[in-house]
């Protein structure tokens, strides 16, 4: 039978950082006599019991974890943590039923930043920094899972990510201490750096703590309904444009970087082929934007540029309304919707390192064709890719497509128009945030959507940014078989 107490005793001490972590919007809140303090306090007091209880009825060895653990481990912490993480947002002056509560906590935590508050230029700190630091811890979450627990669970070709290649064991805890350390410094590291930089170019000292949250973690949560247009400087838009697509970037890299190889990310295939997408997309939209609204080329460029980088990597923060640029730019944002950024950051979608390696396959496939002797495999960073992460890559492509389209489909049945429908389906499985149409767009938010949506794109983002396997396996019959 299943032990499930090193799953529940693990959660337990999720959910007590994270109560932690309510008592800081509750100190801003009581700072200003915001009465929401007491909301915060109130569930920072529940969520700490609740974790602490967890853990104190669960203790015993925790130090390895079996595969069908990881998962369940995995997942329950990602249905568990927006849950209590959505109390303050229920229960504040808010006028948010529990719903849009645990879905702005689902959309803060998988670092998805699609919203159903409006009126955020008056909300109180207290709420705006919440929804921050939910960007933020999700954001570390993420990553942390996805080079330690996805690799030791051969998850969709994570099994290339692991720290000791050698190392077969299903012993999974070890390896993400190894792992925290190392992207807690680079986390911190560029979150520090990237606050200094928004206070420095403009920013006032809260806006840029919550936007530097937002932007390391890929989250996207602003504390203006006008997102980063509330800043008319370029200088500023600039900045954030950097920042973004650093944040997609592969954590490890950087550490390997600042320990003496700084050509470590550039040669990267991953990274390689990211900003080869990312510039070339820039540029072509920066033309057709240009071109069909005759409008200076340095603020097309800005625009662009912020555009395709707030998109692409999952940010989701946004300057101006893209979706009125024409048909053309339309198509070209929600194609790149499901790029997203590299293996081994906060920014979610397929993923480069897939598409790198699909790239590669399809090559190897047309060479194959000319000479049928001769023997082609994929390959990365060059050196061959095993069958086995060839066939999980390509499997999870298959099914990021299905998924798409069956959450494409229960969000029409819903009521939902074809465009709101397929753009939220796409945005919340790739973890970007808003969508397209005249709902969701970048100009809109999520809350006009029925509360069947809301669950079904809650659902949408969790699956999306656990890889879709992690949830999936745990249907199976046999994952619960001895």
């Amino acid at each position: 039978m299943l032990d499930l107490k090193p799953v529940l005793f693990i959660n337990g001490l999720m959910l007590t950082v994270l109560g932690g972590g309510m008592i800081i919007p509750a100190l801003i809140d009581l700072g200003v006599s915001n009465p929401d303090w007491q909301v915060f306090a109130a569930a920072a007091l529940t969520t700490i019991f609740c974790g602490v209880a967890l853990q104190l009825a669960n203790r015993g060895d925790v130090q390895s974890l079996s595969a069908r653990q990881g998962f369940l481990l995995t997942v329950l912490a990602w249905l568990a943590l927006p849950a209590f993480g959505a109390l303050p947002i229920a229960f504040a002056d808010l006028d948010a039923n529990y719903t849009d509560a645990y879905f702005e906590a689902m959309s803060g935590l998988t670092a998805t930043g699609a919203t159903v508050l409006t009126g955020l230029d008056t909300t109180p700190p207290g709420i705006l920094m919440w929804r921050a630091l939910l960007n933020w811890f999700g954001g570390v979450g993420i990553i942390v899972m996805a080079l330690s627990v996805l690799p030791a669970l051969q998850v969709a070709g994570y099994q290339m990510f692991r720290m000791e290649s050698s190392d077969n064991s299903e012993k999974i805890v070890p390896r993400v201490a190894q792992l925290a350390n190392v992207v807690a410094i680079v986390y911190v590291g560029l979150t520090v750096v990237c606050l200094l930089s928004y206070w420095i170019a403009g920013m006032t000292f809260f806006d840029a703590v919550c936007h530097a949250f937002a932007t390391v973690s890929t989250g996207g949560f602003s504390t203006s309904d006008k997102s980063l247009a509330v800043y008319p400087s370029p200088y500023l838009h600039w900045i954030v444009t950097i920042f973004m697509a650093m944040a997609a970037l592969p954590f490890t890299l950087y550490f390997k970087a600042l320990r003496g190889q700084p050509m470590a990310l550039l040669k990267d295939n991953q990274v390689q082929l990211y900003f080869s997408l990312l510039v070339g997309f820039t540029v072509l939209v920066t033309l057709w934007y240009w071109k069909t609204f005759d409008v200076d080329l340095m603020t097309a460029l800005s625009h662009s540029a912020f555009s395709v980088t707030a998109v692409m990597t999952g940010s989701g923060f946004a300057v101006t309304d893209y979706q009125l640029w024409g048909s053309f730019a339309f198509g070209v944002f929600f194609m790149i919707t499901f790029l997203g950024g590299c293996a081994g950051s906060s920014a979610g979608g397929i993923k480069m390192f897939r598409i790198w390696i699909l790239f590669s396959l399809t090559r190897a496939q047309l060479r194959k064709l000319l000479r049928p002797h001769s023997l082609f495999v994929a390959r990365y960073n060059g050196r061959p890719v095993a069958l086995s992460t060839v066939g999980s890559v390509v499997s999870f492509f298959f099914l990021f497509i299905v998924s798409f389209l069956v959450f494409t489909m229960l969000l029409m049945a819903t009521g939902l128009d074809l465009v709101t429908a397929a753009s939220g389906a796409a945005t919340s499985l790739a973890n970007v945030g808003p969508g397209l149409g005249e709902i969701i767009g970048p100009a809109g938010t999520f809350q006009p959507l029925p509360d069947t949506a809301k669950w079904i794109l809650s659902l949408a983002m969790m699956m999306g940014r656990l890889e879709l396997y992690t949830v999936l396996v745990l249907m199976t019959p046999a994952f619960w078989r001895d």
